[in-house]
């Protein structure tokens, strides 16, 4: 199946310490990892490291982090032919600190300007399509272009954009903090009848399949009519970065090997879950070897 990603892109700089640095202090690290970032670039990466057809669509500065990007995309065979690299514009950087004891991250983000994708000539026809809420118009005109192409969303934060995209496709796959913004219902407590009562409201609002990760308890689904969660795997967590973008990838891999969606969420839980015991996004996907350790017929 032909895969398509639309969304943002950048270049993280990560970081490691075993606690998190006191203000107005010098500190020396042990490690530092640069990699691509952004939601939908980093699920497009894990696709391409799977074998998967897949070809990411956004914007990188014709600068060193935006070069070094599309060298990691060529590494693993993703199509970059639409990967537009601008003279005018600097690739989006992050700096992570990654609590390694704690497995926690913090994260700083540059972005030099606003910038839009803008025209996008002529494509192969995608059979799934993954966004990530950026590119509204670019991911608008492709959802319109191609309906019979089965549409995910990493729906992340309540913005209008997001919002009108969340309406348009196939699945939405939120962040617990998604699910509260649009239902004024907390999720803290995650006791039955409160997390049957977002998911309700969610249907209503949304009309199609959502799924809501809930973080360490894992994800909330419907399948039969049946509300289920399917738990997290334990891990010890170095590096957080990038796992909620790899849970993504896994899931829209699942959903190309057309199997039920349980096993989707099940593949989905684990690529996000071995990603944070890895540092970096890009470096935190896991083998299909390491996949099986946990999914014995991962193919």
């Amino acid at each position: 199946m032909r895969i398509l990603c639309i969304g943002h892109v950048a270049f993280d700089t990560t970081v490691l310490t075993d606690s998190y640095p006191v203000e107005n202090t010098k500190n020396v690290v042990p490690k530092k990892v640069e990699c691509g970032g952004g939601p939908s670039s980093n699920a497009a990466y894990l696709l391409g490291c799977w074998g998967c057809d897949v070809e990411f669509i956004g914007v990188v500065g014709n600068d060193y982090q935006g070069q070094k990007v599309k060298e990691e995309f060529d590494q693993v065979h993703v199509d970059t032919s639409h990967l537009k690299l601008k003279d005018d514009y600097s690739t989006s950087t992050s700096f992570i600190i990654a609590n390694t004891t704690i497995g926690s991250r913090t994260i700083l983000t540059y972005h030099s300007k606003s910038v839009t994708y803008g025209e996008l000539g002529e494509i192969k026809k995608p059979d799934l399509i993954l966004l990530d809420g950026r590119e509204y118009e670019l991911s608008k005109k492709v959802l319109e272009a191609y309906p019979d192409a089965i549409s995910v969303i990493d729906a992340s934060h309540t913005t209008e954009e997001t919002i009108a995209l969340s309406k348009m496709v196939d699945y939405i796959v939120c962040s617990h903090e998604f699910a509260e913004g649009m239902t004024n219902v907390s999720l803290k407590r995650k006791d039955k009848d409160t997390l049957k009562q977002c998911y309700q409201k969610m249907e209503e609002i949304f009309h199609n399949h959502i799924v809501i990760t809930l973080e360490a308890t894992g994800s909330l689904y419907k399948e039969e009519d049946q509300l289920k969660i399917m738990p997290t795997i334990k891990v010890k967590a170095i590096d957080s970065t990038g796992a909620g973008d790899l849970y993504h990838g896994g899931f829209v891999y699942g959903l190309s090997q057309k199997l039920p969606l349980e096993k989707v969420v099940r593949i989905a839980t684990v690529a996000g879950g071995l990603a944070v015991t890895k540092v970096g996004g890009r470096y935190s996907v896991a083998s299909k070897e390491e996949m099986r350790n946990y999914i014995a017929d991962f193919k």
